[in-house]
C-alpha cells in the first residue's frame, strides 16, 4: 500500500469519526452519516479523495462481510418463530412492491428490465435503521415490531436471488432459457450444498478447529470460509455476496456462531463503513441540485409505494389498521442492501448517468425521513385506529365480558401476561385478555382462554372488556405510546380501578403515575432490587430491614436507583452498622450430617468460630440456651448469633 492510498484511507476514516459523532448526537442513523461523509469527501464535495477504485475494492470486502454476518444471524430456529410474517408477509410485500414499482416505471416509458430492477431497489428496506429505531422506542416486541422484523429478514434473504437475477435482466433479450435454467440450477445446488454442509460436515470441522484452542486459527478459519465461499460462487457465475451469505448460513448452525460474530464484527463495521462512504462519493451534487424536483418526486413516490404495499400486506396478516400503518411508516425507506444491488446494476449497464444520481439522492432522503415518519405515524395511526374500532365489534373468545365483575384485565399477553393468567386461573380470579397479535389471538382462543382481539388504548375495547366493572388492569404492552394512552383512558373510564403498568424505561415512571397508574413496575429496577436483596441476605441482614428498604425504594418511585437521591433515605446509610452488629441466622441439621448425634460441646462451635447457639428447635418445640451436653439430631434447627464474618465461618463449619 503506497502512502497516497494510506493518506486517502486515513482521510475517509477520520472524516467518518467526526460525521458519525455529529449524527449520533442528532440521532440520525449511522448509515446516513457514512453516505454524507462520502458526499463531502468525493468529487461531488470537496474532492479530498480521488482514488475511488481502491476505496471501492475495500468496500467490496465490506459487502461480503455484511452478507456474511446476515447469514450468521439467519437461524432456522429464529425463523420458525416468525415464519408466518417471514414467508407470507415478506414475500407478499416484496412481490407487491416490485410489481407496483415496475408498472409505474413502465408507465413512465422505462424499459421492462430497468423497471424490474427499480422494483428490486424499492422493495428493500433498511434493517439497520428500522431495528435501531424500534429498539430505541422499545417496540421490537410490539405487533408492528414483530411483523416488521419478519418482513425485514425476508427482504435481506430476497437480496440473494435479486443479485443472481440482475445479470440475467441485463441480457434478457439475448439470454436463452438454457442459460436461465443453468443459473437457477446453480443457485439451487449452492443452497442444497450449504444445507448439506451445515448439517453433516461443518459441525465436525468447526469442533476440530475449536479443539485447537487457538483463537487466531478460529478467526482465520471464519474469514477463509467467508472469502472462500464467495470466490467459489463468483467462479460459478454467481455473486461474491451470495457466497459470503451462504458461508454465514453454514456457520450459523454451529454452537460457535456467536463467537464468530463477535470476532468478525469489528472487521465488518470498518469495511461496511467504507462501502457506504464509497456510495456517497459517487453522488454528483451539481447534477442532483439541477434535478432536485425529480429527486423529491421520486422520494414521494417511493414512500407512497412502500406505505401502500406494507399496509396492505400487514392487514392481510390480520393486524389492525393502527399496527399496519405503524409498520408501513417504519418500512417506507430504501434499504442499505439497495445500494449493493444498485452497484451490481451499474456494473451490468443499468442506472446510467443521471438515473444513478437520482437513486442515490432519493434513497438518502428516504432514510433521513424515516425518524420523522415514525414520529408522525402514531398520530395518523391513532385516528385511523379509533375510526376502525368505533365501527368494528371486537372478536372475543372463551368468556362474555358482560358477565364479569371484579375481574382483572390483562393488556398484552407476552411472558408477563401469560404468567399472571396462570396464577389468576389457579386462584379462581376471573380475568380477560386484550391482545393485538392475530397469531396470539388464534392460539389462545383455541385453548379456551378469555381473550379479546383489540387495542388496549382504545376506549371501545376497554369498554368491551368491562373496564367499568373491573377491579384491576394490568398493562404489559411493548408499545410505550399505547401504554400511556391505555393508562389515561382507563383512569377516565373507571376512576376507582387499580392500574399496574410494566415498563422498561425509567424515564416513563413519573409520567405514568401522572396519567393515573396506581403502580409502575420498571423491569430493570425490579431486577436490581432482587439482586440487592439477595446480596444483603448473603450478609445476613435482618429480613425486616431488607423489606423496609425495598418499601422505601418503591414508595419513592425508585428515586435512589434513578439517581434522584431522596430525603427519606434512612436505612441504606445504616447498613454498615447492621453488618457490624450481631446478626441472627438459622441452620437446619441434615439427617446425614456429621454433626448429627454429637453434643454442642463436641462441636465446640463457639470456640472454633465465635458463634453461639442460643436455641434449638426440634419437632416444633424450642430449647432455649442449650448446654454443652445437648445432643443434636437430624432435622434440628439451630438458631445462631454472631457477627457477619463469624456466621459465615460457622455455616461453612457446620456444612462440612
Amino acid at each position: 500500500m503506497n502512502l497516497f492510498l494510506m493518506a486517502e484511507l486515513l482521510t475517509v476514516l477520520a472524516a467518518s469519526i467526526l460525521v458519525i459523532f455529529i449524527f449520533h448526537r442528532l440521532r440520525i442513523p449511522a448509515v446516513v452519516g457514512f453516505l454524507i461523509t462520502g458526499i463531502i469527501l468525493g468529487p461531488g464535495g470537496f474532492g479530498l479523495v480521488k482514488d475511488l477504485q481502491a476505496i471501492n475494492a475495500l468496500a467490496e470486502v465490506g459487502v461480503m462481510m455484511l452478507l456474511f454476518t446476515i447469514g450468521l444471524e439467519f437461524s432456522l430456529d429464529r425463523l420458525q418463530k416468525i415464519q408466518r410474517y417471514f414467508w407470507l408477509g415478506g414475500s407478499l410485500q416484496v412481490l407487491l412492491t416490485i410489481g407496483l414499482t415496475a408498472v409505474l416505471s413502465m408507465l413512465l416509458r422505462i424499459r421492462l428490465q430497468e423497471a424490474i430492477l427499480d422494483g428490486f431497489l424499492v422493495a428493500l428496506s433498511s434493517t439497520a435503521v428500522v431495528l435501531k429505531i424500534l429498539s430505541d422506542k422499545n417496540q421490537l416486541d410490539s405487533p408492528q415490531g414483530q411483523v416488521s422484523f419478519g418482513i425485514l429478514i425476508f427482504q435481506d434473504i430476497a437480496l440473494v436471488p435479486m443479485l443472481a437475477l440482475v445479470p440475467v435482466l441485463a441480457n434478457l433479450q439475448t439470454v436463452s432459457l438454457l442459460t436461465v435454467g443453468k443459473h437457477l440450477i446453480l443457485s439451487v445446488a449452492a443452497v442444497a450444498a450449504v444445507f448439506l454442509l451445515a448439517r453433516k460436515v461443518m459441525p465436525a470441522l468447526i469442533s476440530m478447529i475449536v479443539g485447537t484452542r487457538i483463537k487466531e486459527i478460529f478467526l482465520l478459519s471464519s474469514l477463509v470460509a467467508c472469502l472462500g465461499m464467495a470466490y467459489l460462487t463468483a467462479s460459478l457465475g454467481l455473486s461474491l455476496a451470495l457466497g459470503a451469505f451462504l458461508a454465514g448460513m453454514i456457520i450459523s448452525e454451529s454452537y460457535y456462531s456467536h463467537q464468530v460474530v463477535s470476532d468478525i464484527l469489528p472487521f465488518k463495521d470498518v469495511f461496511n463503513s467504507l462501502f457506504f462512504v464509497s456510495i456517497g462519493m459517487l453522488l454528483d451534487t451539481k447534477i442532483v441540485w439541477s434535478l432536485m424536483g425529480l429527486v423529491l418526486a421520486v422520494v414521494a413516490g417511493i414512500i407512497l409505494i412502500k406505505v401502500i404495499t406494507v399496509f396492505f400486506t400487514v392487514r392481510l396478516l390480520s393486524f389492525d389498521p393502527r399496527s399496519s400503518l405503524l409498520a408501513a411508516f417504519g418500512l417506507a425507506q430504501v434499504g442499505e442492501f439497495s445500494f449493493v444491488l444498485a452497484n451490481v446494476g451499474r456494473e451490468n449497464g443499468f442506472l446510467a448517468g443521471q438515473d444513478f444520481q437520482v437513486f442515490i439522492a432519493s434513497s438518502i432522503l428516504t432514510i433521513l425521513a424515516t425518524p420523522l415518519l415514525v414520529e408522525l405515524g402514531p398520530r395518523l395511526a391513532d385516528r385511523v385506529g379509533s375510526k376502525y374500532q368505533s365501527g368494528q365489534r371486537p372478536e372475543k373468545s372463551g368468556v362474555e365480558p358482560a358477565f364479569l365483575v371484579n375481574h382483572v384485565i390483562i393488556a398484552g399477553f407476552g411472558l408477563n401476561g401469560q404468567n399472571l393468567a396462570r396464577v389468576l386461573k389457579e386462584t379462581g380470579i376471573p380475568y380477560v385478555i386484550l391482545d393485538l397479535n392475530p397469531d396470539t389471538y388464534r392460539r389462545i382462543s383455541r385453548a379456551g382462554e378469555p381473550i379479546i382481539f383489540g387495542d388496549a388504548s382504545s376506549s371501545v375495547i376497554l369498554k368491551e372488556a368491562g373496564i367499568d366493572r373491573a377491579k384491576a388492569l394490568v398493562i404489559a404492552l411493548n408499545d410505550p405510546l399505547a401504554t400511556r394512552r391505555a393508562v389515561s383512558l382507563a383512569r377516565q373510564l373507571n376512576p376507582e380501578i387499580f392500574i399496574i403498568v410494566r415498563t422498561r424505561f425509567a424515564s416513563e415512571i413519573e409520567e405514568l403515575y401522572t396519567l393515573g397508574a396506581s403502580d409502575v413496575i420498571p423491569e430493570e429496577f425490579e431486577t436490581s432490587i432482587e439482586i440487592f436483596v439477595r446480596v444483603l441476605e448473603k450478609f445476613h441482614l435482618p429480613r425486616n430491614i431488607i423489606n423496609t428498604q425495598v418499601q422505601i425504594l418503591r414508595s419513592e418511585h425508585y428515586g435512589l436507583l434513578r439517581g434522584a437521591r431522596s430525603s427519606s433515605r434512612r436505612l441504606d446509610e445504616k447498613i454498615y452498622d447492621f453488618l457490624e452488629a450481631g446478626v441472627v441466622e438459622t441452620f437446619l441439621v441434615p439427617e446425614t450430617a456429621s454433626i448429627a448425634g454429637k453434643t454442642l460441646g463436641e462441636i465446640d462451635l463457639r470456640g472454633k468460630t465465635g458463634v453461639t447457639v442460643i436455641a434449638v428447635v426440634r419437632n416444633e418445640k424450642t430449647w432455649s440456651g442449650p448446654g454443652a451436653d445437648f445432643r443434636l439430631q437430624g432435622h434440628d434447627v439451630l438458631v445462631l448469633v454472631g457477627n457477619h464474618q463469624a456466621i459465615d465461618q460457622a455455616l461453612a463449619y457446620l456444612s462440612s
